[in-house]
């Protein structure tokens, strides 16, 4: 399957609003009814276009605040047990391969192998001794990778090390998507 490059302005752009898109396809077809008859310059916007609709569905798609408040709600009052099967259950929809490691899970896909750390996930607001914790995990197990499961706030030392150390926070609406 074909994997766009995060830098790339399509990538960059299927994150942003769909509005940035569309604004960018007007200012593409002004520009090119400069230099080619209008019929032709119709056409050279049209992939800002289509990653403008898709953002669009997307965000159309995408569960509202109170919703997710709900579902996290109900995932908060699951035992530990039924939400690590319910994470597992999700990263094998994902297409991962899933293996328990105790109250954490190691998954893989593609070749790349990570450690889902999911322990502290009822925790209203993590500091980050519990990321240097799932880092150290994955260096142990020679992991490529640390996904960490969070259902309240992490403080803004946790989430500065969770940036350099390419730790991937999930949370409130991609958890409650991943959980089903």
């Amino acid at each position: 399957m074909l994997k766009l490059n995060e830098n790339s302005l399509f990538a960059v752009l299927l994150r942003s609003h769909w509005w940035i898109s569309f604004a960018i396809a007007t200012g593409v077809f002004l520009l090119a009814r400069l230099f080619v008859p209008p019929i032709y310059a119709a056409i050279v916007p049209l992939p800002f276009l289509a990653i403008g609709c898709v953002v669009l569905w997307r965000q159309l798609r995408k569960p509202s605040a109170g919703k997710v408040a709900k579902r996290m709600e109900a995932l908060r009052a699951l035992p530990r047990e039924e939400f690590a099967s319910a994470l597992e259950q999700g990263f094998r929809r994902q297409g991962y391969g899933v293996t328990r490691l105790g109250a954490d899970l190691q998954v893989t896909k593609s070749g790349r192998v990570s450690i889902v750390d999911c322990r502290r996930w009822k925790a209203t607001r993590t500091g980050v001794e519990p990321l240097r914790e799932a880092q150290a995990l994955a260096e142990k197990r020679d992991a490529q990778g640390v996904i960490y499961i969070v259902g309240g706030e992490l403080t803004d030392k946790a989430r500065a090390f969770a940036g350099a150390n390419n730790i991937r926070v999930i949370k409130d609406a991609e958890l409650t998507e991943l959980v089903g």
